[in-house]
C-alpha cells in the first residue's frame, strides 16, 4: 500500500510534459476545365472474322484488314496515324454436342483484329468511318474527339482547378471562423477515361456516317493542403 501511495505521489509531484500539437490542416479538392472546338478524334475499329479452321480464319480477317489500312491511307491517313490495338484467335464451340470422348467440339475459329485511327480532318471523318466499313470493318468500339495541342488549355485547366480548391478553402475557413495560411501540400489527379461503347457498323455502311463535334473539356483536378494559422 506504501509504494502505490509512493508512486502516485511522485506522479503528482513531476512535471506535467504536453506534446505540442501539429498546426491545422485544411483539405479541399479543385476542379477545372476548359471548354474548346475538337480537331481531331481517333476512332476504334476492327474487322472480325470466322472460318472452321484458324489458318482460314486469319487469312480472311488478314485480306479484308489489309483492304481497310490501304483505303484509309489513300484518303489521306498517314502510317504514323494507324495503330493495332488488339489482334485474337480464339476457338467457337458448340456447348449443344460432344465428342466420343465427352469434350466439346471447337465448329470454328474466330479472329479479331483491331486498329486506332487518328483522324487530323475532321471534315472527312463520316466518310473515313463509310469506306472502312465498306472495305470490311464490321465492329466499332469507340469515337473520342480529342485537341492536338492541348498544352495551354491544359495549363488553363489545372490554373482554374487550384483557384477552385482556394476558393472552398476560403469559406472552409470563414465558416469555421479560423485564418487560412499558406499551401502545404497539392498535388494533380490523374483523370481516367470514360467507359468505350461498343457497336456493330453495318448500319453505317449506307451513305457517310452524320458526326456532330460539339465541344470537348481540357479538365484538371487538384488536391490542396492548406495550413491554418495560429
Amino acid at each position: 500500500m506504501f509504494r502505490v501511495l509512493l508512486f502516485v505521489a511522485l506522479a503528482l509531484a513531476s512535471p506535467v510534459i504536453a506534446q505540442e500539437a501539429g498546426p491545422g490542416r485544411i483539405t479541399v479538392s479543385g476542379e477545372g476545365s476548359v471548354a474548346t472546338q475538337p480537331d481531331m478524334a481517333l476512332i476504334s475499329l476492327g474487322v472480325t472474322s470466322e472460318a472452321k479452321t484458324a489458318a482460314e480464319a486469319l487469312a480472311a480477317n488478314n485480306a479484308n484488314m489489309a483492304a481497310v489500312l490501304e483505303r484509309l491511307k489513300s484518303r489521306g491517313i498517314d502510317a504514323r496515324d494507324l495503330q493495332t490495338s488488339g489482334l485474337s484467335l480464339q476457338p467457337r464451340w458448340d456447348h449443344r454436342s460432344t465428342s466420343p470422348s465427352g469434350s466439346q467440339r471447337i465448329v470454328a475459329y474466330i479472329v479479331s483484329n483491331q486498329i486506332t485511327v487518328r483522324v487530323r480532318d475532321l471534315s472527312s471523318l463520316g466518310s473515313i468511318l463509310d469506306i472502312a466499313v465498306s472495305d470490311g470493318a464490321n465492329t466499332f468500339h469507340n469515337l473520342q474527339f480529342s485537341v492536338a495541342e492541348d498544352g495551354d488549355l491544359m495549363d488553363e485547366a489545372r490554373r482554374r482547378a487550384v483557384a477552385d480548391a482556394r476558393r472552398k478553402a476560403d469559406l472552409f475557413a470563414a465558416a469555421a471562423g479560423v485564418a487560412l495560411g499558406g499551401i502545404i501540400a497539392l498535388d494533380e489527379v490523374q483523370q481516367g477515361r470514360g467507359p468505350v461503347v461498343m457497336a456493330r457498323m453495318e448500319s453505317m455502311a449506307a451513305d457517310a456516317v452524320p458526326v456532330a463535334e460539339g465541344e470537348v473539356a481540357i479538365a484538371a483536378k487538384v488536391n490542396v493542403v492548406f495550413e491554418i494559422e495560429q
